[in-house]
């Protein structure tokens, strides 16, 4: 069986994948000519690191990588443009670090703050949602990275008990949206169960999370059988199936720790044949690096740790 290809996401443990930033206090602080000279100088470095994130993945055969939804503060701020005109100015800069992953073949995702909420019950939240949500859809444009679910622009389901609406919204999103949305399940307000509709009507892929589903429905752990008959009803909203991505995480201390650990000890066997997979664990790097050592691949993980339990147990 192929091995999957696991992702990064955003950062790395250590030094070698990190992102500068400036809180609003300190730019609003700022004169207009301060400000740009700021921004020019924050975006420019970022991009440079986003190019050494597309060189450290390849270095270490990871084929997949989250990028950061936080590359560009103040590039959407309401009334001031001075980011997306810096944006402008670095678009050279911007293509050439999107050719880095495509070169490596990397494929690329990213997935915005828990603030956007597409379907609220306020219009102001709703607007400024889809107003933040296109602005990054507009970063994967300026990287270059095309529009479709390869390169995944992925959301959770917002606002609990309005289902309905998001399914209604979403064929009227801009395309730099609409083809790259995908929604993933949560603890609390979206399991799989309430998100497939939506994803089935709206014709955009689910990511499912293994993690997720277990802690909201109280689950002994990874390996209940409704984790795999999830993960099939995932893959068939998945065009191509061979598309298919899902989040791989374990909890600190156990299967319902909502936290996430350090390293991935347990491997849920229904991702076996799983194309895709990003690892959300707090190790980064080296939770991949872990994962990728393992012989036999990644399932070895559990195979190794439930063989050690059973020689305890003999």
């Amino acid at each position: 069986m192929t091995a999957p290809a696991y992702g990064l996401v955003c950062m790395t443990v250590g030094p070698e994948v990190r992102f500068r930033t400036i809180t609003l206090t300190n730019y609003q602080k700022l004169t207009p000519a301060d400000r740009e000279a700021k921004l020019l100088d924050l975006y420019s470095d970022n991009i440079r690191r986003v190019r050494g994130a597309a060189g450290f993945c390849a270095a270490r055969g990871i084929r997949l990588y989250r990028l950061s939804s936080s590359l560009f503060p103040m590039f959407d701020l309401v009334g001031d443009d001075t980011g997306r005109a810096v944006l402008d100015h670095l678009a050279p800069e911007m293509e050439r670090a999107g050719y880095a992953f495509e070169d490596a073949g990397i494929r690329v995702l990213m997935h915005p703050e828990q603030f956007i909420v597409l379907n609220s019950e306020r219009p102001e939240v709703r607007a400024s949602s889809l107003r933040t949500l296109i602005a990054h859809a507009g970063t994967l444009d300026r990287f270059g990275f095309p529009q479709s679910t390869w390169n995944l622009l992925l959301l959770h389901g917002g606002k609990s008990g309005r289902a309905a609406e998001l399914a209604a919204l979403i064929p009227d999103l801009p395309d730099s949206v609409r083809l790259r949305l995908g929604l993933e399940n949560d603890e609390r307000a979206y399991g799989p169960a309430e998100l497939l509709p939506v994803c089935e009507s709206a014709g955009v892929p689910l990511v499912f999370d293994a993690h997720h589903h277990v802690v909201r429905e109280k689950l002994p752990d990874q390996d209940d059988p409704s984790v795999r008959a999830w993960v099939l009803k995932a893959r068939g909203t998945w065009t191509p199936p061979g598309w298919q991505v899902v989040h791989l995480s374990n909890g600190i201390e156990g299967p319902q720790d909502r936290r996430h650990s350090h390293l991935i000890s347990h491997f849920p066997r229904a991702y076996a044949d799983v194309p895709w997979i990003e690892v959300e664990a707090k190790g980064k790097e080296e939770a991949l690096a872990a994962l990728m050592r393992a012989p036999g691949g990644a399932a070895a993980v559990q195979t190794a740790k439930e063989a050690a339990v059973q020689e305890e147990a003999g």
